[in-house]
């Protein structure tokens, strides 16, 4: 019989401690050895793809915008939109990813002016979110240490629907926004954001806040919502492709392991959703190496893909894998997928990936 063992994910409860005891925070991780040259080769930043790629996205989005524009108030208008809130709401998400690992650009005002204008879109506060995917980095999916684990153990089934169109994360921000704004954090913001850089969340907090008082404003002025669906609906409206790319991600995989090819997911997609993604499909080799590129990565793919588990065919085969765990996890919390490397793979070393709060290791 299985016993069960009651998770804390929060940052300041037991799991925290019980983390810090283990030795799997800011611990050694298993990478794989790619030669020194070939390395460096794939981590030269370059501001060339990311200017091309920005500038398609921001023409998409102002010919979408326009389109619901100039179809305003007919059926017409909503195809675009839709577009324009995918956009808006979702690829705006790898953008504000790659640019707070500071390896979108070259150009370092080129990285730090995407990640504000990504970070609105997205709604995540840009220095709170800069602090929290660092840790997330440091100890990926350590129960108690990563505040980025979105299916824990039992799923939250309720809000991970709810928050398909953001809607759960929507309120979570207004109330942070408004708490940042009035010089504030929570004991857990404070493990994780260093003391010299808090009133950047305090000044951010109340930009965004003025940003959407005069949207708000020029709706009540105008007399129609339209200024809304550019600016704050399309955070909501327009989420639902980055939350359906961001369960690929993690979501049913081992915790508390020290090797990312237990605890991350490779899927393959076609161009168009790695255009929108920014490459974030290759996951395993993005936490390996952090630093590479986004359009380096299928390179350094092709390095790794001897010593990595086999990546999912796609999305829809991801979420194959993905959806029965978390229904069996409903039951079983301790129940996670073993993620199982080819014979080319270096194996496991016992000492970095016992499982320590599972009840049993990997395989």
């Amino acid at each position: 019989m299985t016993t069960t063992i009651e998770r804390d994910y929060s940052l300041i409860g037991s799991d925290s401690d019980r983390a810090q005891e283990q030795g799997l925070v800011a611990a050694e991780w298993y990478h794989t050895e790619i030669p020194r040259k070939r390395m460096k080769a794939l981590m030269q930043r370059r501001d060339g793809p990311a200017i091309r790629d920005t500038v398609i996205w921001l023409a998409l989005l102002a010919l979408t915008g326009f389109g619901g524009y100039w179809f305003w108030g007919t059926w017409a208008c909503v195809p675009f939109f839709i577009a324009y809130g995918v956009l808006y709401g979702s690829v705006s998400d790898s953008r504000w990813h790659e640019s707070g690992h500071g390896t979108a650009f070259k150009t370092q005002w080129l990285n730090d002016a995407l990640y504000q204008f990504a970070s609105f879109m997205n709604m995540k506060e840009p220095t709170l979110w800069r602090w929290s995917h660092a840790r997330h980095h440091t100890d990926t999916i350590i129960v108690g240490r990563d505040r980025e684990i979105l299916a824990m153990r039992p799923p939250d089934a309720l809000r991970l629907v709810v928050n398909v169109l953001g809607i759960r994360d929507a309120i979570d921000v207004v109330v942070s926004v408004v708490r940042h704004a009035a010089g504030r954090l929570t004991a857990e913001e404070v493990t994780f954001i260093p003391e010299s850089e808090q009133h950047r969340v305090y000044n951010e907090a109340r930009a965004w806040i003025a940003v959407y008082l005069v949207v708000i404003a020029l709706a009540i002025t105008l007399g129609t919502f339209l200024p809304l669906m550019y600016i704050g609906l399309p955070s909501l409206y327009g989420r639902w492709l980055a939350h359906y790319f961001a369960f690929t991600q993690h979501a049913g995989l081992a915790e508390n392991v020290l090797d990312h090819r237990l605890n991350s997911r490779t899927v393959y997609m076609n161009p168009v959703l790695r255009f929108l993604y920014w490459n974030m499909n290759y996951h395993i080799e993005h936490h390996m190496f952090p630093m590479v590129p986004y359009h380096a990565l299928p390179g350094l793919h092709a390095e790794l893909r001897e010593d990595l588990p086999v990546p999912c065919r796609s999305t829809i085969a991801a979420y194959r894998e993905i959806l029965p765990a978390l229904l069996r996890q409903l039951r079983d919390p301790e129940y996670y997928i073993r993620r199982e490397l080819p014979p080319s793979a270096k194996p496991f070393r016992p000492d970095l990936h016992q499982v320590v709060f599972e009840g049993s290791p990997q395989p």
